[in-house]
């Protein structure tokens, strides 16, 4: 964001009206920080959005976004396995062969009840990546967040509890057994047999 746009917002995850703007600005294709029910992440509407998001993050066109959806969303997207779906919700990222046959996408249905109303009222998954620019390390502390990102992004949604500082476990479900690729928030240990 150039000087001349207004400067970026800090809402809050609890306050009245949160729920709303967060879905305009997704629903206007702008990339956003969320609380996820894991760590902060630079999230946008799956879609045209990802352009913006790739150049919030600096990141090029080959690597792919996680995609956060409901359960509903998910199972439009992807063949979730029966495991996962009953795992599911929770902070575990699953590599999913898509329903068209077009490759993969490593999706997740959040425990987070306001990121579940977001994606509710979105209609539309939306994309999700660890805040920080491509090649560095992630940022999960809010006011780091706000001073790295304050020209570039519209909005931030700031949860005033405890945020997470672990990302979700991330385990490719194209393999059998699955397997493991992050170790993360969620024990998966069920799901990849040991």
């Amino acid at each position: 964001m150039s000087k001349d746009h207004e400067e970026a917002e800090v809402l809050y995850k609890q306050l009245p009206g949160t729920l709303e703007k967060t879905v305009m600005l997704l629903q206007e294709d702008k990339v956003m920080v969320l609380p996820c029910d894991t760590i902060y992440g630079l999230c946008a509407k799956m879609g045209p959005a990802e352009q913006a998001l790739r150049a919030v993050k600096y990141r090029g066109e080959t690597k792919p976004f996680l995609v956060l959806a409901t359960l509903e969303q998910a199972k439009q997207i992807c063949k979730v396995p029966e495991d996962v779906e009953a795992a599911w919700p929770c902070a575990l990222t699953a590599i999913l062969p898509n329903l068209d046959g077009s490759g993969t996408t490593a999706v997740r249905v959040p425990a987070d009840s306001f990121l579940q109303e977001v994606l509710t009222k979105l209609g539309k998954p939306i994309y999700s990546t660890s805040v920080n620019e491509s090649g560095y390390h992630t940022i999960t502390n809010i006011t780091d967040i706000i001073f790295s990102f304050k020209d570039r992004v519209p909005a931030f949604v700031v949860d005033s509890e405890h945020q997470g500082t672990v990302s979700s476990t991330l385990i490719d479900c194209t393999t059998k057994p699955y397997t493991l690729k992050r170790c993360g928030q969620f024990d998966a240990s069920s799901l990849l047999g040991l």
